[in-house]
Formats: C-alpha cells, structure tokens, sequence
C-alpha cells in the first residue's frame, strides 16, 4: 500500500475516532428536531463548514501556533496523547467527555456556531488531532490531513442530514455499541501518540 494512501486512511479513522460522527448525529437530532427538515439541512451544512474552517487553520498554521508560542511537536504529542485518550476513556465507559458537552437546553443564538461547530465537532481533540497529524512533515502531510477531514465532514453531513433514518435503524444499543467502539480506537490512538513521544523523550535524555 503506497505510504500516502496509508497515511490518509490513518488520518480519516483518527478523525473519525475523534469526531464520532455517528454518536453525534444523535445530539445533532436531539439538538435540531423540531426543525423543519430544510433548517436542518441548512444547520448541518452551516456547522460543518465552520468546522472545516477552523480544523483548515489550525493544520495551515499548526507551526506557525508552534513558533509563535514556542510549543515543540513533543510536548504537542504529549498533550495531544493524553487529552485524546482521557476522551477515548470515558467514551469507552459510557461516559460523557466534558470536551463534548453542550447545553442542550439552550435554545438561542446560532445551534450551527454553538453547540454544534464548537466543541461538538472542532473540539480540543479534533484540533489536537489535527495539529498533530498535520505539523510532522512537509505539505503532503497537510494536504492528506485537510483531505481526510475533508472526506469525514462529507459523510457527517450526509449522516445528520439521514439522521432519524440512522437512529432508528441502530437503536440505542447500536448508538451505544458504537460510542464505545470509538472510545476504545481513540485511546488506543492517544496511547500510540504517547509511546512515540515517549520513545522520542528518551532519545533526547539518553546518551547516543
């Protein structure tokens, strides 16, 4: 398998992970319901590519942020690590990550800007992820990152627009199988950052 098609299919299932599209088009219809089925579809697009927007810069200008604050990619690694596993972790045992809470009941303003772009869908961990991915290489890395999350806020707008088709047919157990199923690969990925960062820590404190 040629390494940027496998780096692109890393990238997506790291978004994927960590956005949890199908978890989220179940607050997306608690969150938009009573909606005629138009407003909705004006909604869903109106977060996504404000998502996409933000999760754009902050890959663009992921070194920029680095050198400006004088942040290493390690100590990015590191905390990217540890912020996305604590979020896989409590998915994994059925809790609510307080990166993904929103107040449900608060029905003013624009539910497209907030809740629902931030933090529902760019969360922390969603521009973790995509700093991470997108500031260890050149402009390949950065392209497959904005391509692969591209791709995933796609298949999200379809997913919320086909929201209450998609809830029925999973049911709750299905809804809940799914969250946990993500909760596990996201700590596993957060873990994988951990360890490469780690062993990277380790090349810099022991002599060669």
């Amino acid at each position: 398998m040629p390494m940027d098609l496998h780096y692109l299919i890393s990238v997506f299932f790291g978004f994927f992970a960590i956005m949890n599209p199908i978890a989220n088009t179940a607050v997306f219809i608690g969150l938009v319901g009573a909606m005629p089925a138009k407003k909705q579809k004006q909604t869903a697009l109106k977060a996504l590519l404000l998502t996409f927007g933000i999760i754009l810069c902050f890959s663009l200008l992921g070194k920029a942020i680095f050198h400006l604050f004088g942040i290493s990619l390690l100590a990015m690694r590191l905390t990217g690590g540890i912020l996305i596993f604590i979020v896989g972790y409590q998915m994994l045992h059925g809790e609510s990550s307080k990166l993904h809470t929103h107040n449900s009941g608060d029905e003013e303003g624009d539910l497209s800007i907030t809740p629902l772009a931030v933090p529902i869908l760019a969360g922390p961990g969603t521009i973790a992820t995509a700093m991470n991915f997108s500031a260890d290489g050149g402009w390949t890395n950065i392209l497959i990152c904005i391509a692969g999350f591209a791709l995933l806020c796609l298949i999200t707008y379809i997913a919320f627009i086909n929201g209450q088709r998609i809830i029925r047919l999973l049911g709750q157990s299905g809804l809940t199988v799914v969250t946990r199923l993500m909760g596990l690969i996201l700590a596993v990925i957060g873990m994988q950052m951990l360890i490469e960062a780690s062993i990277e820590l380790s090349k810099l404190w022991l002599p060669a």
